[in-house]
Formats: structure tokens, sequence, C-alpha cells
């Protein structure tokens, strides 16, 4: 695909398909690929619930886990992924709970069995604990949580909470504003987890009389804070294996007939999909939705009726934040993932939302939106200048530290809102502006790793030794680099200070680049639509002109060949990942629009 006619056509099929997945109420919502882990923990949440009552779902659950198993006996986080040992073992213990009444069950649980074996771990010696606690150290976000099913549901037979690190959730008592300053076992989101495992660990483990009565003391004002941060809508975070954790460990721990249990498990079952399986989230739907709005670049008033471009701004206005979130603390005016009550505002889908807002409006028309906007990312930048995802300078565990790839989004974001408003806003505002976009690139600069590459946070991929992307995060933070350099046409200064950092990202994607001239998440990983599509987006306008039509070439043939089949590159909490239906079609539509665009 080299001439511009065809590069036109491409465009057009593409950008027809992006339209016939709005829904109907005018935005994106995707689809996440069905998750085997999330069906396990849903499944047993609903036989703790009500074996009985919820037969049906839990059926379609396990007929789903049957279905999906891999050649080898495994589970991976998603049916396109290679096995793991949390997944599978999950899975185990789900279908624990129906193997002696089921012949076929048993099978997939003997298959699952034999698996985890060759990965070392013996179900018969009972010590489960210790390879959990090992993979994942010294977070506890999942390997607790993960344990606390697997005794529930028997596995080990005997003294299953024995090995289980009791969970402090009595500190989730101290105010928000003190979580930064504690050392949590487990990453600031997963507060509800921390709360409910940590009371089922209390109640069945085994420990010390004085420990008992301390945390007992504590336990009816943990769970005030759990029901005040449940969100309308019954899911913890929208998430479908946080909701049923929480769900399983307070039904064991007395608390079945609490409010939060009911609507979790309410939640559970509308969630479930007509196969049988659950996601790991709902949806992403202000994330995919903004991915959209971006993919058709400077052609979007071709593609988007005045009409569509109206509701999508009512939209992404309904959708801000306009309350102090009660899961974060943080103020008004982000943005979280999806639509959804259960969603928290972060720093990918915040700067996502400010541009998809300046992209669709006159400035003067979203103006409060996106000031807001950048107050909230004011508030959330860390001291290294850096940009965590939900809460400031936690910094104990991955998800709470800065990384690049969010740190470049937001940098493009307020470097785009000081451009637009320069005139229209208080010095002193300005001045926090600077700062802030000084204070991003440092962070920027100084992580830049020698051969050019930023690694993200929230994207990986999982044919890579260390499950790292720095395809990924490379060629995101070079295309928000790039986008900044055209908004910052009057501080000269700042864009000599962005344009050195772009040659040797862009070296580093076209050394990376595989021979068939696509881009897997390192060098001689095999391609995907998502990689390959997003670093021509980030090398169109260079002079990589050869990188980039090897690129469009392969986006073509594996089009032609394969449609716009996603891959497992998204990476939730704890090594958990997913695909979604709308990132290889957004990115490949991303690449043609600006290709089109530089030539």
């Amino acid at each position: 695909m080299k001439n511009m006619t065809d590069l036109e056509i491409r465009f057009k099929e593409l950008s027809e398909i992006l339209l016939s997945e709005m829904n109907e109420n005018g935005f994106w919502s995707g689809q996440l690929s069905s998750s085997a882990l999330g069906v396990a923990v849903a499944v047993a949440a609903l036989h703790f619930y009500d074996a009985d009552q919820n037969a049906a779902q839990i059926k379609a659950g396990l007929s789903w886990l049957a279905n999906n198993l891999n050649t080898d006996g495994s589970y991976g986080d998603t049916p396109e992924s290679p096995g793991n040992i949390s997944t599978t073992l999950l899975v185990y213990a789900a279908l624990n709970l129906y193997a002696n009444e089921d012949e076929k069950i048993a099978a997939v649980q003997k298959q699952s069995a034999d698996w985890l074996l060759t990965q070392n771990i013996d179900l018969r010696t009972g010590d489960v604990a210790t390879a959990i606690l090992a993979h994942y150290k010294t977070d506890y976000t999942f390997s607790v949580p993960i344990l606390t099913m697997c005794a529930l549901c028997g596995i080990p037979k005997k003294d299953g909470f024995q090995r289980i690190p009791q969970l402090p959730f009595e500190l989730a008592l101290m105010p928000q504003k003190f979580y930064r300053m504690l050392n949590l076992s487990v990453v600031s989101y997963a507060i509800p987890a921390l709360i409910a495992v940590g009371i089922v660990i209390l109640k069945k483990k085994r420990s010390g009389k004085i420990g008992k009565w301390i945390r007992g003391g504590a336990e009816k004002k943990a769970l005030k804070i759990l029901q005040k941060s449940m969100p309308e809508s019954g899911g913890f975070l929208e998430a479908i294996p946080l909701t049923a954790f929480v769900g399983l460990s307070l039904i064991h721990a007395g608390y079945r007939d609490l409010d939060v249990v009911e609507k979790g498990i309410a939640f559970l079952k509308r969630t479930q999909r007509e196969d049988g399986g659950w996601p790991i989230d709902i949806d992403l739907s202000t994330w995919v939705t903004t991915l959209s709005i971006k993919s058709l670049g400077n052609r979007k008033d071709e593609v988007l009726a005045e009409e569509q471009q109206n509701k999508l701004t009512k939209h992404l206005k309904s959708v801000q934040n306009k309350i102090v979130h009660p899961f974060n603390g943080t103020s008004p005016g982000g943005w979280g993932w999806t639509n959804y009550s259960g969603s928290v505002p972060d720093c990918d889908d915040t700067p996502g939302a400010i541009l998809a807002l300046l992209r669709l409006n006159a400035p003067e028309n979203v103006k409060h939106e996106v000031i807001a906007g950048v107050e909230w990312l004011f508030e959330l930048q860390n001291s290294d200048g850096g940009f965590p995802t939900f809460s400031k300078g936690w910094g104990k565990l991955p998800f709470d530290q800065s990384c690049a790839d969010l740190t470049g989004h937001c940098l493009l974001a307020l470097a785009t809102a000081r451009s637009v408003y320069k005139n229209e806003i208080p010095a002193d505002f300005v001045l926090r502006l600077n700062n802030a976009l000084r204070n991003a690139f440092e962070y920027l600069r100084k992580h830049q790793q020698k051969n050019g590459a930023w690694l993200p946070l929230w994207f990986g991929n999982q044919w890579e030794k260390a499950h790292q992307n720095p395809v990924y995060g490379t060629a995101r933070v070079l295309a928000y680099l790039k986008e900044a350099l055209l908004a910052e046409e009057d501080d000269l200064a700042f864009q000599e200070e962005l344009a050195t950092l772009i040659p040797l990202a862009e070296r580093f994607l076209v050394e990376v680049q595989n021979e068939d001239g696509s881009w897997g998440g390192a060098k001689n990983i095999n391609g995907t639509i998502e990689e390959t599509a997003l670093s021509v987006t980030a090398l169109a306008d260079s002079k990589h002109k050869n990188a980039c039509e090897g690129g469009l070439k392969w986006l073509d043939e594996s089009f032609s060949q394969n449609g716009l089949k996603s891959a497992p590159v998204g990476l939730y909490f704890a090594s958990l990942w997913y695909d979604e239906k709308l990132y290889p079609l957004t990115a490949y539509l991303e690449a043609i629009t600006k290709s089109l665009h530089t030539r």
C-alpha cells in the first residue's frame, strides 16, 4: 500500500467500520476479551451466594471454561494467551466446587492439575501459597485474593488459610490523604479487596488473640468504608474479578446479606455474556471513544456529522467527574475509563478526554471542562515530574508510580491547553502550566533508555521476556512529543528541548522493526496490528519512509488475510492480559490518517 489512492480507499473502509461500531447513544463502548480468570472468580462468588438460584449462570460459566481450555491443560488470561499459574489455579479452584458431581468438569480439572504440576505446583502437597507468594513478591494485590479463593474452594483441603498473609484492612480506616505514607501491600485502587479479603482471613485463620481483638474492633468501620465506596452499578471499578473477590470473601465472613454483596452479585449476573463468559472489566468506553476521535485526526469532519460530534461532546462532558471521588479522593475534573459509575479518574483517560474535546469543538465551548481537567492533572503530578495512574505519591507498588506513556499523554494535553488558552487564563495559571510541562519533560528525559525507548505501564507484550512493551511505550511517547511540538509554536526553547528526545526514539523503532515490516513488542516478536500501526503513526512524519512503507504493507496484508484481529496487549493489574476489539481498528485508522496527512 504505497500510493494515495490505496490509502484513501483504506481510510474510507476503516472509517465506515468505526462508524458501525458506534453505539446507539452516540459513542463507542468496544468489547474486551472474555477472561478465564473473570469467569472462575465469578462462578465461585455465585456458587457461594446461592448455587441453586444461580445454577443457570454457573452452568454457563463452567461450560465456557471447558470450551476454552488450552491444549496443554492450562488457562491464559484471554483465549489467545498462553497459560499462567494464577489463572489456571483459580479455574482449578472453581472447578473443585463441582468436580465431584460432574465427570466432564473433573476431567478438565485434572488437565489443569497436570499442567500446574509442570509449573512445580503440586496440589497434592497442599503447598500452593509458596509458589503464588513468590510470583507476586511483596505485592499482595492479587496473590492474597487468589490464595483466599483457593482456600474457600477447598484448595488445599486442610489449613488453607494458615499460609495466607493477613491483609491489614484496619489501615483503610486512615484518611485517604495518609495512604501514601502507609506501606500498603496492595495497590491504591484495590482497597475493597484489602477490606473484604482481610476480614475473611481474620475470621478463618488461626492467629494471636491480641491481633484478632485489635482487627476485630476495626471490622465494622472498615465495612462502612467498603459500603461507601461501592458504586451505584454494584461493580467495584466495574471489574468482574475485584467485585467477585469482595463478594465471596464477605459471604464466608458472615456478611452474605450486606447490600455490598447483593449489589455485587447482581452486577456479576448482569455482566455475564451470552456464551457464559465474563470480561475483566465491563468496558473501556471513555478510552476507546477518545481513541476513535483521535484516529480520525484532521479528517474527523469528513466522517463525523455535526450532530455526532455534538453527541460525543455532550457524552464526554457528562462523564467528567464532578465530585471529590470516593475511591481515590481526587478532586473534580478527571475522567475515568468508562461511563459506568464504578470508573475512577486516571491520568490516561483525562488527557485523552481533554484532547478529544478540543478536537471536536471550538475552544470556548469546552473551556470550563478542559481547565478543570488540567487542574486535576496538576493535583496528580508526582514530585519526580511524572504522572501516576490514580493516586499521587503512593509509589510503593507499580501502578501507583509515575510512568512514561501516561506522562507523555499528560504533557501533550497540558501543552495543547496552554497553546489554546494562553491569552485567556491568569498569569499564575500559566506559570503552573509551565512548571508542570517542564517537570514532565524532565521525567521523560530521565526515563528514556539509552537505546531511545520508553516503557509503558498499562500495556505489555506477553511474548516479550519480561512482558514489557518498549515498542508501544516508545511509539506512544514519540507521537505525543511530536504533537506537542506542533502545539508549542510560541515556546521555541521548549520546542528545542522536546525535539532532543525524538531522534533516538525514532532510531529505536526503526531498529526493532521486523523483517516482514511489522512491529511486535520488541525485536523479533511477531507483529500485531496495534504495535505496527502505532509505530507507523509515530514515524510517519520522519525521514524513515521505508520503515513506514514496510509497516503499511504488512498492515494491508494482515488486514486482508485476518481482518482486524486484536492482540492481548492490554495489561490490567497483577499482569493480567486482555485485548480490546477497537484497539486494532483505531490504531490502524490513525496510522492511515497520519500517513495521508504527511504525504
